[in-house]
């Protein structure tokens, strides 16, 4: 079961990292508009990983049959060791694009703040709150975590989904002859 976990994660980790990396760069740095939609998008089709892999188990090694504790751990595995690979992924993506993404972040949610008509106290609130995300975002022990907690949470619903489809023997049965 580890194999399957590391192999699924891994390849999870690089559909959903793969394809980030290559818009930021071809983008040269800047985040593409929607960027925050076309991620998750990203995201949700590499974690399909995690359907196919507990039903590979439940057909290919277990006879046909998984129970949900069981399916549900193979997929959340898979989600956490896919999170590590995306976030390594994220780290090379800022490297090699040399984005200040805190920077970029702060800009964009200070021009809603401004779009929103936020009184100056405010403004210059929010303005204070971001100088200190930007400085927390710039250490990668703060930003590597805050990358995986992007993805692990939409494996752990892949996962709660596949689990609760997959633990019926008569979904989407083997047709092994």
């Amino acid at each position: 079961m580890l194999k399957t976990i590391l192999s699924f994660g891994a390849a999870a980790g690089l559909l959903a990292g793969v394809p980030l990396f290559a818009l930021l760069v071809l983008n040269r740095g800047a985040p593409p508009e929607h960027g925050m939609i076309i991620g998750y998008l990203i995201m949700l089709v590499a974690l399909t990983l995690v359907f196919v892999a507990i039903k590979r188990r439940r057909d290919n090694e277990l006879g046909g049959v998984i129970r949900f504790w069981p399916a549900f751990l193979l997929g959340l595995g898979i989600s956490l060791v896919a999170g590590i690979v995306y976030a390594a992924a994220w780290e090379v993506t800022l490297a090699v694009t040399k984005m200040d993404f805190g920077t970029e972040w702060a800009k964009v949610y200070l021009a809603q703040g401004k779009a929103k008509g936020l009184p100056e106290a405010e403004l210059a609130k929010l303005a204070a709150e971001m100088d200190e995300f930007k400085l927390m975002y710039a250490n990668p022990l703060y930003r590597f975590p805050m990358t995986m907690g992007e993805i692990v949470p939409v494996g752990l619903l892949v996962s709660l989904i596949s689990a609760a489809l997959l633990r019926n023997p008569r979904f989407m049965a083997s047709r092994r002859r």
